[in-house]
């Protein structure tokens, strides 16, 4: 079974949507098999955003050309500069109150997730996702404030993102292998009832 890993940011946290954003994800039948509340720091953070050692120069690049798709003049034209901004904007976001860290497992693990998610920016993000549903965040708003875009929850890319953020977050004790009598239902090609 796939996993993935999903966080709830601070503003889940200080919001107290703690309980419906893991109600979203209970309720499409993904288990949760590892959870806690922490601090984190700016060196996990910096490690968390950079495992993709591509990931300034790509998140720069976006950067760059949503400012230009606006008429606006980016603050930098060098992609690897506007990134080191916005993984800076992230730290002093991410480690200015606790989040809630959460492996879960199941089918389409990582797609479920980001779908459950909702785009990157909460105000494109569809009605029904938790970013959609709870947030009016965009980007012209983060950009004007000088700080990260706050968006509630982070959700894995990819399988192999999923893989190193999960390895990254929790030790291989924290995460839990157990049978729900639901999976019964999901998985097993033989129930009945």
């Amino acid at each position: 079974m796939e996993k993935t890993l999903i966080v709830i940011k601070p503003d889940g946290v200080q919001r107290n949507l703690i309980g419906e954003i893991i109600s979203r994800y209970e309720r499409t039948g993904l288990k949760l098999v590892a959870l806690k509340m922490m601090q984190a720091d700016e060196n996990l953070v910096e490690k968390h955003y950079t495992i993709d050692p591509d990931w300034k120069k790509n998140v720069g690049t976006k950067a760059i050309e949503s400012y230009e798709k606006k008429g606006l003049q980016p603050p930098s034209n060098d992609p690897v500069e506007v990134g080191e901004d916005v993984l800076k904007r992230l730290k002093i976001y991410i480690c200015a109150a606790p989040v809630v860290a959460m492996v879960w497992q199941g089918n389409e693990a990582v797609k479920l997730g980001r779908k459950i998610c909702g785009s990157t920016e909460s105000l494109s993000a569809e009605m029904g996702t938790i970013r959609g549903d709870y947030s009016l965040e965009s980007y012209q708003l983060a950009d004007g404030s000088e700080r990260a875009i706050v968006n509630l929850v982070h959700a894995s890319g990819s399988v192999e993102e999923a893989d190193q953020e999960i390895a990254l977050w929790f030790t291989e004790n924290e995460i839990l292998n157990y049978k729900l009598i639901r999976d019964t239902l999901l998985y097993d090609k033989n129930w009945t009832i």
